[in-house]
């Protein structure tokens, strides 16, 4: 019975994985025109560099061993509270929606916000069931989960 929970987790976490990757290609695409005539908004680069330095940052706080693409958490992954994970407890879901609110931004409206806001419920439905789940693995997850905000410090 506990494999089968377990599989169907898998499951569920990579139809969530090809979803959000799906919408991240569809975002390059729609952005790949105004990309390559070289007309990038000041504001897209600077979304892609704040994206860029919080992968970074939350990468050196927890190793690519300990997290999985998947919402469901390692077997014996430790849980992280440094870094951007003392503000936030989702900062890679966090860059990958600056990073793509930058393609949004270089996309034909409304087809690029559209996609942005369809990988926005992705993540959201990501987080939510890897919260579930660490909740039932890390026995200090709720009281931290009370601490933090979803994705962005003092807001969400």
């Amino acid at each position: 019975m506990i494999h089968f929970a377990f599989q169907k987790r898998n499951l569920l976490g990579t139809v969530l994985v090809t979803m959000q990757f799906s919408l991240l290609i569809g975002l390059l695409a729609l952005a790949l025109a105004r990309a390559l005539h070289s007309n990038i908004p000041l504001f897209s680069l600077l979304l892609v560099a704040t994206s860029l330095a919080l992968a970074i940052w939350t990468l050196m706080h927890n190793r690519p061993g300990n997290f999985n693409i998947r919402p469901t958490p390692k077997t014996r992954g430790i849980l992280v509270t440094s870094g951007p994970y003392r503000w936030i407890r989702h900062p890679m879901y966090t860059s990958v929606l600056l990073g793509a609110a930058a393609l949004a931004l270089m996309s034909t409206p409304p087809a690029g916000w559209f996609a942005w806001s369809a990988l926005a419920l992705v993540l959201l439905v990501k987080s939510i069931l890897e919260e579930r789940w660490m909740r039932e693995q890390h026995l200090a997850y709720e009281a931290y989960r009370v601490q933090t905000n979803r994705f962005i410090p003092w807001i969400i």
